[in-house]
């Protein structure tokens, strides 16, 4: 037998605020059973992987030791220009002028996440 990854749990002090950043990275919605101020939160991704904020008293230390990459359905840099526009910072800009590479980013409790090439450019490169 096998296992299915189910959620990813991510800790911070603010769980609804953090989904609700995540909401506007992956276009779905915080759940309608979670409210500010509660414990929990979550956004459920199309393909069912559900994004799962659990409220911890102390503050994110150091690296991220596991980390989500997003392959946008727009231009790369087009999606790093609208995750720092909803509130994302950038941590290290690894694009290379060629077009490869890809983007390290912190949503606003400073997880990190990477952002790729989209299909497209991808595609566009071969």
């Amino acid at each position: 037998m096998t296992s299915v990854v189910r959620n990813l749990a991510i800790d911070c002090p603010d769980p609804y605020a953090l989904a609700q950043f995540w909401s506007q990275v992956t276009g779905q919605p915080v759940s309608d059973e979670d409210a500010p101020g509660d414990p929990e939160a979550s956004v459920s991704l199309a393909d069912g992987l559900i994004l799962f904020f659990n409220q911890v008293p102390e503050p994110k230390v150091g690296k991220n030791r596991v980390h989500l990459c997003l392959r946008p359905l727009i231009p790369r840099d087009e999606e790093v220009d609208r995750l720092l526009g909803v509130g994302a910072t950038m941590v290290v800009d690894r694009r290379k002028p060629d077009g490869k590479g890809w983007a390290v980013l912190a949503d606003p409790e400073g997880n990190e996440f990477c952002v790729l090439r989209s299909e497209a450019e991808l595609t566009a490169s071969k």
